[in-house]
């Protein structure tokens, strides 16, 4: 998603993508990569009752307060102050809110098993539970998601979203389903390493992105910036206005003092 976002909203919807903006998408794909190589299997969980069990455990349910109360913050609090200039903002609620989407869509799987096995999963409690709660945060995820996309970049947007749900989702399927016991100490490394990618490759795709940079203008881009003048920050700067081929040597040299 985030290589053909990008890449799609240079061609189609004008937005420019240089460079370094492929390379961090890459970098992204790449660091995406080695987490999933790495990532721990799944606790196998067959019925409802069991991901009742799960969902009760105190660790997941302090995870959860903690989740929705980042949520109501920055949906109540800081999404009308700073969501239309900070883009982390609007893509952070997305992010908070896809952790109970995944386990939702987790669970109903779960239900849709036992319902083709005949089970009785529509009397279950737990099934409407998480048909609700998938609808809601689905629609929240939505409605954020179009915000971000109508104010800023789509190919920084995809980017960053899929950096913030991707770290939220794990997090979530570790505490959840206690993944972190499995985990070696070569998988922890790897995870770790992963992730740093993903970090670095969307710090280029948006720390440079109003950068004209490409292949063809790299050395001319590099050779400008070796020969970009040092300016110093000084209160008091004397500049003098010195054109000896127009003005006559007897004319007095005219000198600014700007404070």
């Amino acid at each position: 998603s985030v290589p053909c976002s990008a890449i799609l909203s240079s061609y189609l919807l004008g937005e420019r993508l240089n460079l370094l903006g492929k390379l961090g998408c890459m970098l992204s794909l790449v660091g995406s990569t080695v987490m999933v190589i790495h990532a721990p299997e799944d606790e196998e969980v067959t019925s409802l009752d069991e991901m009742t069990s799960k969902l009760k455990e105190p660790g997941f349910l302090a995870y959860a307060a903690i989740l929705l109360a980042l949520c109501f913050l920055l949906i109540f609090y800081l999404a009308p102050r700073y969501g239309q200039s900070n883009i982390l903002v609007y893509l952070t609620i997305c992010s908070v809110i896809g952790a109970f989407s995944v386990s939702s869509v987790k669970g109903l799987g779960i239900a849709i098993k036992g319902f083709f096995a005949g089970q009785p999963v529509l009397q279950h409690p737990l099934t409407w539970i998480l048909v609700i709660t998938l609808v809601a945060s689905i629609t929240t995820q939505i409605n954020y998601l179009n915000k971000s996309l109508d104010i800023f970049n789509t190919s920084l947007v995809f980017p960053i979203y899929y950096v913030l749900f991707t770290t939220i989702v794990i997090t979530t399927s570790i505490i959840l389903f206690k993944e972190w016991v499995t985990m070696t100490v070569i998988d922890i490394i790897g995870t770790v390493c992963g992730f740093l990618t993903i970090i670095l490759g969307v710090f280029l795709l948006h720390a440079f992105k109003d950068m004209d940079v490409s292949f063809g203008n790299l050395p001319e881009v590099l050779q400008n910036e070796q020969q970009v003048p040092v300016t110093r920050d000084d209160k008091n700067i004397l500049i003098e206005v010195d054109n000896s081929s127009i003005a006559p040597e007897d004319k007095p040299k005219v000198s600014m003092l700007c404070t």
